[in-house]
């Protein structure tokens, strides 16, 4: 039997103080679904609440209604409260460094750079605030930020709250922090690793974030210290690779799926993007510049989902370089591939959250 149908029932399954899914809510752990049984824990937020009191009877009156009288539902109950802090060894002493606020991190890399994984970054987080998800975008690509750029907001400086915690800036509807907002826009950021590994803690663990559903980190090409950083520093619920149909570009690709996975690190899928060119005055044309269906290929090789093959469109240039990206006007053809794109994303994620462990705390030890 296809997991989908029960994805489907408990994705009506919500709590009417939020009017949130038990799949938004990440309640739904551990599920399984074979010929005989459909298995799944319901993890508690809040134990004394009331929908905490009635969720185990409605998620198995959905599932049944969904699947039949046949199979064997087990449900198992688990109060434990979900932590998305981490506990850090510094000198000896546990302390904790507490990132709070977001229900999903997710990373966006790229084996190289000139693929547009920035662009992607930038267009999803707006597609997916659009579709009214809460969303937070980190540029953590330290020696050459771009998101200030693309949302217009050069210049532009996060205010730092009373307890000494950065504000992030925010437009169209993404909460957003750069190192393109804290330095000379004219000055190269000439740093070695221990001072980049300090700012990407600090963006990610002493900033008033809110509650997020959606944190993405824009990382910078390759598989060096920032990615290592990131992984240690939080618990992503997974990564998106994006790449160009091109030979080296997916040689690449490939070493980034392989990092995230030894890092145990989920991948969500690959984005082929500069997929193909269509004229303005030929719209029935497809001119296939960087060669066609190769990201297609490596996704099936590697057994990760393919999310999206975007276009090579003018418009999408134009908007980043203007402030105002193509994924906030939704009359246009590539705003409607990015929000496809962000449905996709979406429904991995409940896929990745509904059937595979949490990511677990990682102990960093600095000798």
């Amino acid at each position: 039997m296809s997991i989908q149908p029960v994805l489907n029932a408990l994705s009506t399954v919500t709590d009417p103080s939020t009017g949130r899914s038990v799949l938004r809510l990440d309640m739904i752990r551990d599920l399984v679904v074979d010929d005989a049984a459909i298995r799944f824990t319901i993890l508690l937020h809040d134990p004394s609440s009331d929908f905490a009191r009635t969720v185990e009877a409605s998620c198995r009156e959905a599932v049944r209604a969904a699947v039949g009288a046949e199979r064997t539902i087990a449900i198992r109950m688990d109060n434990e409260m979900i932590d998305l802090g981490m506990d850090l060894q510094v000198d000896g002493q546990n302390q904790k460094e507490g990132f709070r606020g977001a229900r999903n991190i997710i990373a966006v890399a790229s084996g190289k750079g000139g693929v547009g994984k920035s662009t992607v970054s930038v267009n999803l987080a707006v597609a997916l605030a659009a579709q009214g998800f809460s969303v937070g975008l980190v540029d953590a690509d330290i020696y050459g930020p771009s998101i200030p750029t693309m949302f217009g907001v050069e210049g532009a400086k996060p205010r730092v709250s009373d307890t000494r915690r950065i504000i992030p800036l925010e437009k169209f509807g993404v909460k957003l922090l750069s190192m393109g907002f804290l330095v000379d826009a004219e000055k190269a950021v000439i740093w070695r690793g221990p001072m980049v590994t300090s700012a990407i803690k600090q963006f990610l663990s002493d900033t008033e974030w809110g509650d997020l559903d959606y944190l993405l980190l824009d990382l910078p090409p390759g598989t060096g210290d920032i990615q290592l950083t990131i992984v240690q520093t939080v618990p992503l619920n997974g990564a998106i690779i994006v790449s160009t149909p091109q030979k080296v570009a997916l040689a690449d690709a490939r070493k980034g799926v392989s990092m995230f996975e030894q890092v145990n690190v989920p991948v969500l899928g690959l984005v082929e993007n500069m997929a193909w060119f269509t004229p303005p005055e030929l719209p029935d044309n497809k001119y296939f510049i960087f060669g066609k269906g190769g990201a297609a290929a490596l996704a099936k090789e590697m057994d990760v989902p393919l999310l999206a093959e975007l276009p090579i469109e003018e418009e999408v240039r134009q908007h980043c370089d203007d402030g105002t990206p193509v994924a906030a006007h939704p009359d246009t053809a590539s705003a409607q591939a990015f929000a496809q794109l962000a449905k996709r994303v979406d429904e991995q994620v409940i896929l990745r959250n509904a059937t595979k462990p949490a990511t677990e705390k990682i102990d960093i030890l600095h000798r």
